[in-house]
């Protein structure tokens, strides 16, 4: 019967205490008896042989460390006992004990790791609550190199608090430096385990990007980083535009709807607040859109087109149409464009015909022939002046 078996580690008993504490406060006590261990015997090497205190260390370090140069040996027989004993208890014992539980301690941390339990000391980092219900792995990638081709955002760490991943991280997101917490953003000690209160930015997935009943937890969540004086750092996604309102009375900074397939969208949040504003209006016919003009462009470089339309109300000129069908996107100002159509951000309810936008270019058209007329009449007015004698 092993009624009576003692464990091999009482410690192993207490499976409510952390044991990566327990494992280092073993490690700290081991070290320490360990030490006591070397100045005893420096200090016993030092009194009963004729050596001094440095030849004393020096043969107590080669002893402990099992190289025994053989340049000092110990001559008395209580020098000879107390190596002996250091030996056997500090070398063999002792040092082995300490290597072991330094393999233990790795081992328990990387499977930590792997479940998501491990607490890192993050500070300044980026904080994602929740996974995508339908492609989180593949979201995560492409934000995670998004941002990190953003200047001051190439280091940024990312840590992912989320009940998803049970089992780690898949390997391409380990791989690009992501990690994560198993625990959800309702709970006040996962919070505080992924560092909510340092974090530069705090991100607030939907749970679900077509569920509005999602909404509620992530204003649960929302609330409890608003209690926390976080809401200014957070940017949460709503499925109900109704539900807006709710999100800016608890101070959350940015509040966008969830675009699975655009994570560019929630990136352009996090580094440029307020520009995911226009890039939501890019993507619904609500207030503005983009909207195609086939017109023959030939004679107007680009900073007269986007004056034109900026001029007569219709719109802002985002890119042009080239012969080959090609969209051409921020030409030079001075660049003078040749093509057959453009893409003009114009306004939903109002949106100007494409006569319209001819008109606009054609008085923009006379307004710069004029001014280049008025410019070679002064010309040529300061010329004749100053040939009069």
């Amino acid at each position: 019967m092993l009624r009576n078996r003692r464990p091999l580690n009482p410690e192993h008993q207490a499976t409510h205490l952390p044991m990566g504490g327990l494992i280092r406060h073993r490690m700290k006590r081991l070290f320490l008896i360990l030490a006591g261990l070397l100045v005893l015997q420096i200090l016993v090497i030092w009194t009963v042989e004729d050596l001094t205190l440095f030849e004393s260390v020096w043969i107590t370090m080669t002893t402990i460390s099992t190289v025994g140069y053989g340049d000092f040996a110990p001559k008395t027989y209580a020098g000879r006992i107390s190596t002996i004993l250091i030996m056997f208890v500090g070398a063999i014992t002792m040092l082995t004990l300490i290597i072991s539980d330094y393999i233990e301690y790795r081992f328990y941390r990387r499977e930590r790791i792997l479940m998501g339990k491990w607490i890192y000391k993050m500070n300044d980092h980026i904080v994602i609550i929740n996974t995508p219900k339908h492609g989180g792995e593949q979201y995560f990638i492409r934000f995670a190199s998004q941002i990190r081709g953003i200047p001051d955002y190439e280091t940024i760490p990312i840590m992912i608090l989320t009940r998803q991943f049970p089992t780690g991280l898949p390997t391409e997101l380990s791989d690009i430096g992501v990690v994560h917490y198993h625990g959800a953003g309702f709970e006040a000690e996962s919070l505080k385990a992924v560092h909510a209160g340092s974090a530069r930015h705090i991100i607030v997935l939907a749970a679900d990007e077509a569920d509005p009943y999602s909404d509620s937890l992530t204003f649960d969540i929302a609330h409890r980083l608003a209690e926390l004086n976080l809401g200014n750092h957070t940017i949460v996604e709503c499925v109900n535009d109704d539900n807006r309102a709710r999100f800016k009375a608890l101070g959350i900074r940015t509040t966008i709807r969830p675009v699975r397939t655009y994570p560019e969208i929630m990136v352009r949040s996090v580094v440029a607040p307020g520009s995911e504003k226009v890039l939501e209006d890019l993507f619904n016919y609500e207030h503005d859109h983009p909207h195609r003009y086939d017109l023959k462009l030939d004679d107007l470089n680009w900073a007269d087109i986007v004056s034109a339309l900026v001029r007569h109300g219709i719109g802002t000129a985002l890119a042009f149409i080239d012969a080959d069908n090609e969209v051409v996107c921020h030409p030079s100002t001075d660049q003078v464009v040749e093509g057959k159509g453009l893409i003009v951000l114009v306004n939903s309810s109002e949106t100007p015909d494409v006569q319209l936008v001819e008109e606009a270019l054609a008085r923009y058209r006379e307004f710069i022939n004029k001014w280049h007329d008025l410019q070679e009449q002064a010309a040529k007015e300061e010329n004749s002046a100053t040939q009069c004698p």
